[in-house]
């Protein structure tokens, strides 16, 4: 991690981590560092990665009403972070882990950026309409991170939002953005601006309105669906879905009219894992074939001219003595520990 310049990265996934409590994010009992480790003990999420359990499905796919399900755990946990202060810039099947119970838990914060000061969440007046929580008032997220902006090249290839790839700064819109590639991914087994290689892929991000599959085999998808992922993949971040005011945004969608927010941790997931014996095994943890998305927060390549690859966490100059001075035991008490 000091050759590679991750010091910062591995920090702030620690902070994160150590300062979130929610259901649908992993939590961190305890860390500390030996001399040339870093440990973080976290709790064991038996169903392992939720990329492994699309890729085993027919058509690597869901249905739609599964779909629903996880969109919304993953929505709660992205109001959590935004509510925090956290953009997450990293959503992907490969970084959503399944708890034993079935639900989901997002992992893996090292792309995660910390806005600076924000407002207090802002209140909005909940609206009669389709959707059963839409009489209630509903919180304004965005407020929480302001008008933060970074301008880090970060991300997965085919989840890459279009402002990222401009490089003119990007905002907490970009995890909405995901969102909407995840869904897809869900769905159709693929990702909808996919190309033959990463220049192909970035050129159908920036231009490429998101079509949907018709062929035979095809899942069909209702109209709603449809208009969620629309209003996701907006180009434009400030006309985006999430864009006014965070995840009540999203939430209010009619596609979401039947979820019931407040009881989504209490309901029965669409998959359950395996369990092998006493659900400590590995069974679910086998080798898929890899996802071919990739983290390109890295040093730049030749064919990447022109785009900010800067991570901006780089490690200060000059020697430390020890650069992860700030990574001191941490133990966390939560409820029900003794």
């Amino acid at each position: 991690m000091i050759k590679r310049n991750k010091i910062k990265r591995a920090l702030a996934e620690q902070e994160i981590l150590a300062t979130s409590n929610h259901p649908f994010i992993v939590t961190l009992y305890h860390s500390f560092q030996s001399e040339d480790y870093l440990y973080l003990c976290m709790e064991y999420c038996s169903g392992g990665e939720f990329f492994r359990t699309l890729q085993t499905r027919p058509g690597k796919s869901i249905s739609e009403d599964a779909a629903r399900f996880y969109a919304a755990e993953v929505t709660a946990a992205l109001e959590y972070l935004h509510l925090m202060g956290f953009i997450y810039r990293d959503l992907k099947p490969e970084n959503i882990l399944l708890h034993q119970s079935g639900h989901i838990m997002l992992s893996d914060f090292d792309l995660s950026k910390q806005s600076g000061p924000g407002g207090a969440p802002t209140m909005i007046p909940g609206r009669i309409g389709g959707n059963s929580t839409a009489a209630l008032p509903t919180i304004d997220t965005k407020s929480c991170i302001a008008d933060f902006r970074t301008n880090p090249f970060v991300g997965t290839e085919e989840y890459i939002a279009p402002e990222v790839i401009k490089g003119c700064g990007h905002t907490s819109a970009v995890d909405w953005w995901t969102l909407g590639i995840l869904i897809y991914e869900m769905l159709y087994g693929t990702t909808p601006f996919k190309g033959k290689n990463r220049n192909a892929t970035f050129a159908s991000i920036l231009r490429d309105e998101v079509s949907f599959p018709e062929h035979s085999g095809a899942q069909q998808t209702s109209t709603l669906c449809k208009s969620l992922i629309r209003k996701l993949l907006i180009k434009d971040e400030t006309k985006r879905l999430g864009a006014r005011a965070g995840a009540s945004d999203v939430k209010t969608h009619p596609f979401f009219r039947t979820t019931q927010w407040a009881l989504i941790r209490h309901m029965t997931p669409p998959m359950i894992p395996h369990q092998g014996r006493a659900g400590t095994d590995t069974v679910n943890f086998r080798n898929v074939k890899e996802s071919a998305s990739v983290d390109i927060g890295g040093p730049p390549d030749a064919k990447m001219k022109g785009v900010p690859m800067d991570s901006g966490l780089a490690t200060p100059n000059g020697e430390l003595n020890d650069p992860f001075e700030e990574f001191n035991s941490v133990t966390l008490h939560h409820e029900g520990d003794h």
